[in-house]
């Protein structure tokens, strides 16, 4: 499977399950064992875990294969290994800490239609009444 294809499976497994802020880095030119990094968020580790299932159910159907999986028994960092491409699934704080877009850094991926799901504190935070400030 090419890498641009397997790269579209990804991410649209991921948004399947409804996995969000999902970016993908180009490590080609980093001195890694793999071409693509895919950061995705997910809120629960049910969640995160049925996340990674599909990620893998998507890409054997494809042909391609999976050579492993890390972090499915803790569920706050699922770590799927597709070769050329790697999958990190994580919670938001758990993300937040680690900041993985930090250090492989640069610029993400562009693919033709990115459909992403807003954060559900953001939609929270829009529905929120305002308070006012007493004088």
């Amino acid at each position: 499977m090419d890498l641009r294809a397997k790269q579209r499976v990804v991410v649209e497994a991921l948004e399947d399950v409804k996995g969000y802020d999902i970016l993908v880095f180009n490590t080609a030119r980093l001195p890694t064992m793999f071409e693509r990094v895919v950061i995705a968020t997910g809120d629960s580790n049910r969640q995160l875990k049925a996340l990674a299932d599909r990620v893998q159910e998507r890409v054997r159907e494809q042909g391609a294969s999976v050579y492993g999986v890390e972090g499915e028994s803790s569920g706050e960092w699922v770590l799927v290994d597709l070769g050329d491409v790697v999958v990190h699934i994580m919670h938001p704080t758990v993300r937040e800490f680690y900041n993985l877009e930090e250090l492989w850094g640069g610029k993400t991926v562009r693919m033709k239609v990115e459909t992403q799901i807003p954060k559900k504190k953001a939609k929270a935070r829009a529905k929120a009444p305002r308070r006012r400030a007493k004088r």
